[in-house]
C-alpha cells in the first residue's frame, strides 16, 4: 500500500509552534477523553475524572470507553460476566510462562505474553469491528491474570484461577495473593485503574494507533503500547518515585535531601511535573487523598508524610512555581500502592492493566476512520557529500 501524503492545513494564527516530540501537534480527533493541561482537568467521554473516581467501578469505565456511555445495570452485569468468562489463562499460555526465566521483569513478561496470545487466536488478523471488540475483551480480561500468574510463577507458586464471586480489581488481587484482599486494598486498586484507564494521545496510546494505522492486528498494537509504557519516562515513573522516597527515608530528611540534590541540580523529583499539565494533575489530587487514607488505615504514615512534605517544599520553591511543576499521577500513586503492600515492580504492569480499555478503545476508534500515520521530519544533516572509494578513505 502506498503512502499518499497531503499538505497539512496551516496552523491557526497564534498557535504554539511545533516542538520536539510532536509537541503542539494535533494528530487526530477522539471522543474518548480530553486532557486540559492548562486548567488541570480530565474527562472521559464527557464525565469528570473526579466523579468517576468517586462513584464508578473500573468495569463501568471500561464500558464507558468502549461504548461512550455508562452502562445500565443489565449491561454492567453482562460485561462483568464476559470479563470473568475470559479471565482464565489457557493451559498452553501457563505452560509457556513457566519456561520464562525467573529474572524476567514483569513488564517484559506482560508484553511478551500479550503478543503470544495471538498465536492461539485463529482470528488474530481479523480486523472486523466485531472481532476487534472480542479481542479487546480478551486482552483486557487476561492482562491481570498474566501479571498475577507471573508473580506467582517467579516465586515457585502455581497460578490461581479467578474467583467467580469477585469483581475485576478484587480478582486481580485474589489471583496475585491466593487469598481475598480486604475492601480497602481493592478500593485503592480500583480507583487507580479508573484514574489511569485513559489519557488522551499519550506516548503509548499514540504508538498503539500508529501500529493500528498500518492495518496490523490488535495484539500487535497492544504489544507496541506495552513496549512504550515500559519506559521510565512513561509507565515506569511511579516506581522511580517510590525508589526516590525510599532513598530520602523519612520526612525529617526532606529538607536536607532537597537542598543537596534539587537545589544543586543533581537530581530531579520523580513524579513532579507533566508534559501536558501546567496545573495540578486532577488524578494526583484524588490519589493524594487515597494515599493519605491508605496510610491512616495501615497505621504507617511514613511514606505519605514524606511525600506530602516534599510536595510542599517543591511548591514553595521558585523553580517549581515559575515552571508550573506539580505532583503528577505517579507521585501519590506510588505511595498509595506501596502502603497497601503492592509489589513495586508490578506498579508499571498495573498501569498497563488499567490502560487496556483506553488503548483498545483508541484502536477501535482508529479503525473507524483509518489513515496511515506517517509524519514528516526536518532533515538537519549534511548535504552535497562527494563519494569517496573505500580504498581512499582515511
Amino acid at each position: 500500500m502506498t503512502d499518499q501524503t497531503k499538505i497539512p492545513a496551516a496552523a491557526p494564527t497564534g498557535a504554539a509552534p511545533a516542538g520536539k516530540g510532536l509537541q503542539n501537534i494535533v494528530v487526530g480527533q477522539t471522543k474518548l477523553s480530553e486532557v486540559n493541561g492548562a486548567e488541570g482537568k480530565l474527562i472521559y467521554a464527557g464525565y469528570k475524572i473526579e466523579d468517576l473516581a468517586a462513584h464508578a467501578s473500573f468495569e463501568e469505565v471500561i464500558y464507558l470507553l468502549w461504548h461512550l456511555q455508562l452502562p445500565n445495570p443489565s449491561q454492567l452485569a453482562q460485561l462483568k460476566k464476559q470479563l470473568l468468562d475470559n479471565m482464565k489463562l489457557s493451559p498452553e499460555i501457563v505452560a509457556m510462562m513457566k519456561l520464562i526465566p525467573h529474572h524476567a521483569t514483569p513488564m517484559a513478561v506482560l508484553r511478551t505474553v500479550v503478543s503470544a496470545l495471538s498465536l492461539w487466536d485463529a482470528k488474530a488478523d481479523d480486523n472486523s469491528t466485531d472481532d476487534n471488540r472480542r479481542k479487546a475483551l480478551i486482552i483486557t480480561a487476561q492482562a491481570p491474570s498474566i501479571v498475577a500468574a507471573w508473580d506467582r510463577i517467579r516465586h515457585d507458586q502455581e497460578p490461581v484461577a479467578p474467583h467467580a464471586d469477585l469483581g475485576f480489581s478484587a480478582n486481580f488481587l485474589y489471583m496475585l495473593k491466593g487469598t481475598p484482599a480486604n475492601d480497602k486494598e481493592v478500593a485503592v486498586i480500583d480507583a487507580y485503574m479508573v484514574l489511569l484507564s485513559e489519557h488522551g494521545m499519550n506516548a503509548s496510546t499514540f504508538s498503539a494507533r500508529v501500529t493500528t494505522s498500518t492495518l496490523s492486528d490488535m495484539y500487535s498494537a497492544i504489544t507496541t503500547a506495552l513496549g512504550t509504557l515500559k519506559g521510565a519516562a512513561h509507565g515506569g515513573a511511579n516506581e522511580e518515585a517510590m525508589h526516590m522516597f525510599m532513598e530520602i527515608g523519612s520526612a525529617d530528611n526532606v529538607d536536607k535531601w532537597f537542598d543537596e540534590n534539587i537545589k544543586t541540580g543533581t537530581k530531579r523529583i520523580m513524579g513532579m511535573g507533566h508534559r501536558v499539565y501546567k496545573a495540578l494533575d486532577p488524578r494526583a489530587a484524588v490519589l493524594n487523598q487515597r494515599a493519605k487514607d491508605a496510610a491512616a488505615e495501615t497505621g504507617n504514615s511514613q511514606w505519605y508524610d514524606l511525600a506530602s512534605k516534599l510536595d510542599k517544599r517543591a511548591r514553595a520553591d521558585s523553580y517549581f512555581i515559575e515552571r508550573n511543576l506539580y505532583a503528577n499521577v505517579d507521585y501519590y500513586s506510588a505511595v498509595a500502592l506501596y502502603s497497601i503492600g503492592f509489589p513495586m515492580d508490578l506498579f508499571t504492569p498495573l498501569f498497563g492493566i488499567a490502560r487496556m480499555p483506553g488503548w483498545t478503545a483508541h484502536i477501535l476508534e482508529q479503525w473507524t476512520d483509518n489513515r496511515l500515520i506517517r509524519p514528516d521530519v526536518d532533515y538537519v544533516g549534511a548535504r552535497d557529500q562527494h563519494w569517496t572509494p573505500i580504498e581512499q578513505r582515511g
